[in-house]
């Protein structure tokens, strides 16, 4: 019997996923909050009891990473999204402000196409999966090949969990063979509603190249400013520790560190003291030529061990150390380790005040980091407010480590791992991408209070221009209403939803044949 081509058995399994995703996406169109909370609930719980093993298996499968910081972030992505999102509400009615005769209805978006990549696979993957479920819709994962796998795993702990709390496990699917042309047919699938894309810039402009509505995100060449106030030892305890995390694979992690010259020696003696290694003009050269591959990162690098990096470079390194440090005369192509590079190695620029330190960490995010994050060292507030309002970054994090803050784990901002860098980098939003992302809002609005008397002021005055006093069809001289009816439902101030499920009209989908395998 003759086998089928792998790209188009691909390309009928996005088919076939994509509508069951949407069967799955009209079970559970009546499910009231407190159903479609316990779902969420029931894959948190799972995802969490799953980190360590679905941590061991990511890096066993993409070599990228540590296990213990995939173990955290499995729990960032399981326990912490569900922390964040728990309250929200998206059943129903969910605002309803009476002074101003304004009510919200959230509905859900539908099936969302979820482009998952190798850094962080499986904490993504539960990151994606609750944010769409919470807002009634279905996700349907294309993982990078490289991870296939352990998001296969990931996606599979969640249907189970889901099937468990009462809810059709083909809420969440990962496409088991993906290809760069199955990813393409599913971000363009007449079932998919929305795209939540994390990956290289090329993946991310063909999301919003598929015309379908599309949160992507951007590069992150964090620059990381540490001034003359700045606390030293607290600034290097917080740089080492985010470049730990996980080998530096958020793409919120700092790529440059820009320093101040008044306190680069004592800076450096701490870095040092909590395991950096200081390259030489020597070890610089040979870390940038296996770094910088044509002007690019080298995806062998990523979330690598600093030693094993030194020991690719050709140079060795104590197996403890904790990042590589280079320093480079500027940003730019001639500077081959100014890049962005997601990997425990860290460019160093020294200047004379913050006004050049301004400078250098504008560069770096004008050189493919616009938007996103960068971080800043200082307890002078006038330092810190020129960082606020001249930065053009979305995420700025103050005197703590950026991998850690930018997601939410260590602030309070928004926890998510899919961080938008705003229209200055083609992105729709320079949010944190949560559940909010993933439902409608229809608006209810009632006429003013004020409307009738409001209308024949505005009409009096356009009259001393046109000369018309009673313009045809604007009844100005027609009695009033009698009673109002504009007037909202008197209830309770309190946001409540009133959704329990009522049947609504839905039209006959127009018959279609079977669809022919290919």
């Amino acid at each position: 019997m003759t086998q089928l081509d792998p790209d188009l058995l691909a390309l009928q399994e996005v088919r076939d996923y994509s509508e069951r995703a949407w069967r799955a996406c009209e079970a559970v169109h009546s499910f009231s909050q407190e159903q479609v909370d316990a779902l969420c609930k029931s894959m948190a719980e799972a995802g969490a009891r799953a980190a360590y093993d679905l941590a061991k298996l990511a890096v066993e499968e993409t070599g990228i990473g540590r296990v213990h910081y995939k173990v955290l972030k499995n729990l960032f992505g399981s326990e912490g999204t569900w922390a964040s999102i728990k309250d929200l509400k998206t059943v129903g009615i969910v605002s309803r402000d009476e002074a101003r005769g304004l009510i919200e209805v959230a509905t859900p978006v539908g099936v969302v196409a979820g482009i998952i990549p190798t850094t962080n696979p499986t904490s993504t993957a539960l990151f994606k999966s609750m944010i769409s479920v919470k807002g009634r819709n279905a996700i349907v994962i294309s993982p990078h090949p490289r991870a296939k796998k352990c998001i296969g795993a990931t996606a599979e702990v969640l249907r189970n969990a889901i099937a468990r709390a009462g809810g059709p496990p083909d809420l969440v699917l990962s496409l088991t063979n993906p290809t760069i042309e199955s990813t393409g047919a599913l971000m363009k699938h007449r079932r998919v509603s929305v795209i939540l894309a994390t990956g290289g810039t090329g993946l991310v402009r063909a999301a919003y190249s598929s015309g379908k509505p599309a949160y992507g995100v951007g590069p992150g060449n964090v620059p990381c400013y540490i001034d003359r106030s700045a606390d030293v030892a607290a600034a290097a305890r917080g740089i080492v520790q985010s470049q730990s995390f996980d080998n530096g694979t958020f793409c919120c992690s700092e790529q440059g560190l820009v320093i101040d010259r008044p306190i680069h020696d004592a800076l450096i003696a701490e870095l040092q003291r909590n395991g950096a290694h200081v390259c030489d003009e020597a070890q610089t050269k040979l870390l940038a030529k296996l770094c910088n591959k044509g002007g690019h990162m080298n995806p062998d690098v990523v979330g690598q061990d600093p030693a094993k990096l030194a020991e690719w470079a050709g140079f060795q390194v104590p197996r403890d150390t904790t990042v590589l440090l280079a320093y480079q005369g500027g940003v730019g192509k001639e500077w081959p380790l100014s890049i962005e590079i997601l990997a425990p190695v860290l460019s160093m620029h020294v200047v004379d005040g913050w006004q050049q330190g301004c400078k250098i960490s504008m560069d770096m995010l004008h050189f493919d980091g616009l938007g996103h994050t960068c971080a800043v060292w200082a307890r002078d507030e006038r330092v810190l407010e020129s960082w606020y309002l001249e930065k053009p970054a979305s995420r700025i994090i103050v005197n703590g480590p950026s991998s850690q803050g930018a997601v939410g784990y260590s602030t309070n901002l928004v926890p998510s791992v899919s961080l938008g860098c705003g229209p200055q980098a083609g992105n729709i939003t320079s949010d944190n991408i949560s559940a909010r992302h993933l439902v409608n809002l229809k608006r209810v609005a009632f006429p003013r209070r004020d409307w009738e008397e409001a209308q024949r002021r505005d009409h009096a005055r356009a009259a001393g221009s046109s000369g018309d006093s009673n313009p045809r069809g604007s009844l100005l001289h027609a009695p009033a209403p009698s009673s109002r009816t504009s007037e909202t439902p008197q209830e309770s101030s309190t946001p409540s939803s009133n959704w329990t499920g009522n049947p609504v009209f839905r039209p006959q989908a127009e018959a279609r044949p079977a669809p022919r395998p290919v």
